[in-house]
């Protein structure tokens, strides 16, 4: 019989559960926000790390998938901000087709959603990949639910836009 361990009455097998069960939802919502697959995976790396030491509070959080997402975009805010002045933001804003195509996401649709104000990206990472209701949105993005339902609007909008002339241009190929 296998001797569980425990942190603060936290079997390791309840996170190696949520872990399985989440990992790839919170990769792909990061990889749209970030549009950088090894990026996204060393971000959710981090965060689900940091969700470990901290179990026993994240696991009481109302939707502790988004708590791994948001930390993972805090994280890379943080790891920017150290390193701003040797490396330009640029460089980890490029999507390759190549590393993303096993990510579960349409190229196209990942180059649409790169060029969406952050706030806009963060709402549809929340609200579509994460399908958290507009009210924990809010909360998880420190937002008013009526800031959450225009951006998302907006959003919606202009990925209706983009990804219709896209297809557009596709089909007239």
């Amino acid at each position: 019989m296998a001797v569980l361990r425990r942190v603060r009455d936290v079997t390791q097998s309840e996170f190696q559960d949520f872990y399985q069960a989440k990992r790839d939802m919170c990769l792909r919502s990061v990889l749209a926000s970030v549009g950088d697959r090894a990026l996204a995976e060393d971000l959710v790396a981090e965060a689900f790390t940091r969700a470990w030491v901290s179990w026993h509070t994240v696991r009481h959080h109302p939707a502790p998938s988004a708590w791994i997402v948001r930390t993972a975009l805090n994280t890379r805010v943080s790891w920017w901000r150290r390193r701003r002045r040797e490396v330009a933001l640029e460089s980890h804003l490029e999507v390759a087709a190549t590393e993303n195509g096993d990510a579960g996401l349409d190229v196209v649709l990942l180059a649409v959603l790169r060029r969406l104000p952050p706030r806009q990206r963060e709402v549809i990472v929340f609200r579509v990949f994460l399908d958290l209701d507009t009210k924990t949105t809010a909360g998880v993005l420190g937002i008013a639910p009526g800031t959450v339902t225009a951006h998302l609007s907006r959003a919606v909008a202009t990925l209706r836009d983009q990804l219709i002339t896209v297809d557009h241009l596709e089909v007239g190929s």
